[in-house]
């Protein structure tokens, strides 16, 4: 039987539709059933790609028994939070602060107000590592509820005073989509950090802020940290404006070096395109697998600006396979993208991916015998270059098959690298293939090309992992950037169509009925008023389409979306709110700065005001973004992985601005 969620768009929500638990969607409802019948509220929040959110569900909210505790017990609230990024701000904090850290699947407990009281993430079905298991934290808590309520509203009341006292300030966390022992808070800015701001913004905080990412810099494989690592191309995206704007060799450097790992690393899908969530691993090698349209967007733009600034072609190559990667698998037939697809197919993560020795010998090898017998014939009259013997034995010939050399290429041997499969990275170059060969550089690309088409070919007759088709308005304005960028740079006029459908449909589709932006659509049907980041990141989307197309609706369009921004989401102190001034009530109003894996929508209203500043000359967009920026500027250089958007629109605020 389903439960209140079957009448949901989201398709995450719709996943949990027909557990056994009494799910119910965000809402009155639900909070006036946790109060009429006086119980706490479990609030779980989660999305549709996320591998250790179909876990739980697999172990704890698939199963009759937890369920029977949960209903009994708890109201159960269950959250898309890429649909309501506000309930995922507020609760994610509240986490952070209980715990020291944050992820999804995100389990919170709440009174019948909204203020949490407990929290964590994954829960397993049975005690692990020092994790309690979930029934077990679900029978302690509604005891407690029961027998100590005094004890649990004292708590309640201690965080909801910790979080409304931080409230608008930036509070550093690091989340990920798991919960276990791998998910963890980088070290993080306390209140400590929030000193008086300067009377104006100094020049050498982005000296500074590129000292601090160089300090932090994994030289051997690129990128930042260790396991697991993030591709952070907000970072990426300031140190190529440092070396643009001031020629900074060691910026240059950062930035080739992590574009390079990343491009041939398994976080790179090297046969379709486009680049997975993360690696587990500090050399990019072991993916988390699932594909989010806001990675691809991001990294899609840095490396189709860093092969503007810097030249280097394969930069190219690998922006224009994303962003042909989005157009044949995330892209609506009307033009708007869609949002995500899992890890994992069949039941097993990276299934969809992988590959054995056997599975490429039987497609490229049987190519091979299928287009006749004139390249062995030749082979086998050859003489053998190592030894200067004539002739060569079938094992020699073996050598020489594209299955072989496709192999090498990719680093694929038996046993594999990961759960006996192999997922690819580019592990030898063209040129030292070449050499082994015997053969052209040109001649062992063209080989390796066709056997990655014919092995894609092949691939997508796989189950395909599930595609989350919900189309949010935020993360298509960061996609919109990105092909209209490199329509521009590349003179793809595909990619330029591209970008005008998308807008079109985020302009005409995503409207509400009083023609406010809304945050989703799915099915002809749309969903919540339009977010910070919504309204900032679409403005971000119609500004790059107006340079590279300038069509003025798109900059019409975007003043006007602006307009709107300044006047129901600004704050009378400093930046703006996340949510609308008539947004309903929450158990409290999120003002996020930093960012998380989309640019924080305070930063990129900064930005794009700025432009906006450029483009009519008009104060009022200046004001709003450089108060914004002096409330984070003591923690951009301090910080700089947490703040690329806002360093990025710093350097637009001191940075001089050339037009055309």
């Amino acid at each position: 039987m389903a439960n209140r969620l079957i009448g949901e768009t989201s398709p995450y929500l719709l996943q949990h539709a027909h557990n056994p638990v009494d799910w119910y969607p965000w809402g009155e409802e639900a909070l006036a059933a946790a109060r009429s019948q006086r119980r706490p509220v479990f609030l779980s929040i989660g999305y549709a790609a996320c591998h250790w959110c179909h876990v739980m569900e697999r172990e704890s909210f698939e199963d009759v028994e937890t369920a029977a505790l949960m209903n009994e017990r708890f109201i159960n609230i269950k959250v898309d939070r890429e649909e309501r990024p506000d309930l995922d701000s507020i609760y994610m904090r509240a986490v952070t602060v209980l715990t020291g850290r944050g992820g999804w699947p995100m389990s919170v407990w709440i009174t019948p107000e909204g203020a949490p009281f407990f929290g964590g993430t994954y829960f397993p079905d049975t005690p692990r590592h020092d994790i309690p298991s979930f029934a077990q934290v679900l029978e302690a808590l509604a005891d407690a509820w029961e027998s100590r309520p005094d004890e649990i509203a004292a708590s309640a009341a201690k965080l909801a005073g910790k979080l409304r006292e931080d409230a608008g300030l930036p509070v550093l966390r690091r989340t990920m989509d798991k919960g276990d022992d791998d998910a963890r808070v980088a070290a993080g800015a306390a209140s400590a950090d929030l000193v008086p701001a300067p009377a104006g913004l100094d020049p050498e905080t982005g000296a500074e802020a590129s000292l601090a990412l160089i300090s932090g810099f994994d030289a051997a494989n690129g990128g930042w940290g260790e396991a697991p690592k993030f591709p952070q191309p907000m970072a990426l995206e300031f140190l190529l404006r440092r070396w643009v704007r001031h020629g900074d060799e060691h910026a240059r450097i950062l930035v080739e070096r992590s574009l390079d790992f990343m491009a041939v690393g398994g976080i790179y899908d090297q046969l379709g395109g486009g680049f997975h969530r993360y690696s587990v691993d500090a050399e990019w090698l072991v993916p988390h697998f699932e594909k989010m349209l806001y990675d691809n967007s991001q990294l899609a733009r840095v490396y189709t600006h860093a092969w503007q600034a810097l030249g280097h072609e394969r930069y190219r190559q690998v922006a224009e396979e994303t962003l042909d990667y989005v157009l044949r698998e995330m892209t609506h037939p009307d033009g708007g993208f869609f949002s995500t697809q899992d890890a994992d197919s069949e039941g097993v993560e990276g299934k969809f991916f992988v590959w054995t020795p056997d599975e490429i010998e039987a497609l490229l090898d049987a190519d091979a015998a299928d287009a006749g017998g004139d390249a062995a014939d030749q082979c086998l009259g050859a003489t053998d270059r190592h030894s200067g013997e004539a002739g060569i034995d079938a094992a020699r010939l073996r050598r020489h098959a594209d299955a072989a050399l496709f192999m090498e290429a990719y680093g694929v041997e038996p046993g594999g690298n990961f759960e006996g499969a192999s997922i690819l990275s580019r592990v030898r170059t063209d040129e030292d293939l070449a050499r082994a060969e015997g053969d052209s550089a040109a001649t062992v690309a063209a080989r390796l090309a066709a056997a990655r088409a014919r092995l894609l070919t092949a691939r997508e007759e796989r189950a395909h992992p599930a595609r989350d088709e919900k189309i949010l308005a935020a993360w298509n304005g960061l996609m919109i950037a990105a092909f209209a960028d490199a329509a521009a740079a590349f003179g793809r006029s595909d990619y330029l169509l591209a970008a005008e459908r998308a807008a079109a449909f985020v302009l005409q589709r995503l409207r509400g009925p009083d023609g406010r932006l809304m945050r989703s659509w799915r099915d002809g049907s749309t969903r919540h008023n339009g977010y910070l980041e919504d309204h900032a990141h679409v403005i971000e989307g119609l500004l790059a389409l107006y340079q590279a197309d300038f069509d003025p609706r798109w900059f019409v369009a975007a003043r006007d979306l602006a307009d709107e921004m300044l006047a129901s989401f600004g704050s009378a102190e400093s930046g703006f709110y996340d949510t609308r001034d008539d947004h309903e009530s929450l158990f409290l109003r999120p003002q996020d700065y930093q960012d998380n894996a989309v640019p924080s929508g305070n930063a990129m209203a900064a930005t794009v005001l700025l432009k906006l500043r450029a483009y009519t000359g008009e104060a009022r967009y200046a004001a709003p973004a450089e108060r914004t920026l002096l409330g984070l500027e003591p923690l951009l250089s301090r910080h700089p992985l947490a703040f690329g958007q806002g360093l990025i629109a710093f350097d637009l605020a001191v940075g001089e601005g050339g037009e055309v």
